[in-house]
C-alpha cells in the first residue's frame, strides 16, 4: 500500500482567497450526500469545520516568526517551547499526531500505520501524490492512518491524522495556500493505484471568520473517494496554528451519514489543536 498522507509541494504558490459565505455554501452542501469515501492523508494540513465541537487554542502568527504586524490569534505559543531542530519538531509532531484509539472504540492502524519518516506527501504535475524528502521549509511530518472495521452490514471507514511543524508561520501559512490551489489544478487526483478522489472543491476560514474560533486558519475540501466504481464521501480538514498545521482526512462507508463522517473528522481535529496548546505553553 502505497503512503496516502497529504502534503504540498516543496514550493507553495501565493494564497488564494475564499470568502467566509462561500464557506457556508460549501459547508450547508455536505449534508446526507450519501455514502462517499475517503482520500488521501493531509500530512501537513487540517480544516477545521464549523461543527467543531470544541474550539482548542494555537502558537501565535504574530511578527515573532515574519517581521510583520501582529495578528489575532486564538492561541500565544511560550517561544521558549518552540521548536528550533528538526529532533524537536519530530517530538512535538509525535505529541500530536492522533494515534488509532484516539479516534475512538474500535479503530485500529491501517497498512501502513504511518507514512515513512522524514517526508511529506506531494502532488505532481500529473495530479498523483508521491512521498518526497522534507522541503528545507519544514522540520518534521507525521501521518497515521487507522480505520474502523465495518460490522453490521455498514463498509470500513478509513481516517488519516496528519501533523507538519514548519520553520516559520510564513511557510505553515504558504501550505493552506496551496491546499486551496491544489484543489482547482487537480479536481481529480490519483491516491494509491486504486483508488482516488474525484469533484474536489475547498474553502477557506481565517479566524474569526465563519465560525473559526479555534485556529489561525482553516481549509475544508470535500470530493468523492473512488476505489473500484464505488463513491463515497470524502473529507479534508486542515488548520493551523502558528507555524504548526493539522489535518484530517475521513474517507466515509456503506451506512455512514455524512454528519457521523463530520464528528469524527472534527472530534480529530480539536484534539489535535489541544495537543499543540498543551505542547507549546501559555494562552492569551
Amino acid at each position: 500500500m502505497v503512503d496516502n498522507a497529504r502534503g504540498h509541494r516543496t514550493t507553495w504558490p501565493v494564497r488564494a482567497v475564499a470568502s467566509a459565505a462561500g464557506a457556508a455554501v460549501l459547508l450547508g452542501g455536505c449534508g446526507s450526500g450519501g455514502d462517499k469515501a475517503a482520500g488521501p492523508d493531509p500530512s501537513a494540513s487540517a480544516r477545521p469545520t464549523a461543527s467543531a465541537s470544541r474550539s482548542p487554542s494555537a502558537p501565535s502568527s504574530a511578527a515573532a516568526s515574519d517581521g510583520g504586524p501582529a495578528k489575532p490569534t486564538p492561541f500565544r505559543a511560550d517561544p521558549a517551547r518552540l521548536p528550533r531542530t528538526k529532533p524537536q519538531g519530530k517530538a512535538l509532531a509525535q505529541a500530536v499526531v492522533l494515534e488509532p484509539p484516539a479516534w475512538g472504540p474500535g479503530f485500529r492502524a491501517q497498512r501502513p500505520a504511518a507514512s515513512a519518516p522524514d517526508t511529506v506527501a506531494v502532488l505532481d504535475e500529473q495530479c498523483r501524490w508521491q512521498r518526497r524528502p522534507l522541503p528545507r521549509t519544514v522540520l518534521a511530518s507525521s501521518s497515521r492512518y487507522s480505520e474502523l472495521p465495518g460490522t453490521g452490514g455498514k463498509g470500513t471507514v478509513k481516517v488519516t491524522a496528519a501533523v507538519t511543524v514548519h520553520t516559520t508561520v510564513g511557510a505553515a501559512d504558504e501550505q493552506l495556500a496551496t491546499t486551496l490551489e491544489e484543489a482547482l489544478r487537480c479536481r481529480d487526483q490519483q491516491v494509491r493505484t486504486d483508488e482516488r478522489i474525484a469533484g474536489l472543491a475547498s474553502v477557506a476560514t481565517p479566524y474569526g471568520q465563519g465560525g473559526n474560533t479555534y485556529a489561525d486558519d482553516s481549509v475544508l475540501e470535500i470530493g468523492s473517494y473512488l476505489t473500484g466504481n464505488t463513491p463515497q464521501s470524502y473529507r479534508w480538514n486542515v488548520a493551523r496554528l502558528g507555524s504548526v498545521t493539522v489535518a484530517v482526512s475521513v474517507m466515509g462507508a456503506q451506512g455512514y451519514r455524512d454528519d457521523a463522517l463530520t464528528q469524527y473528522a472534527s472530534y480529530a481535529l480539536t484534539t489535535m489543536l489541544s495537543r499543540i496548546e498543551s505542547e507549546l505553553g501559555g494562552k492569551n
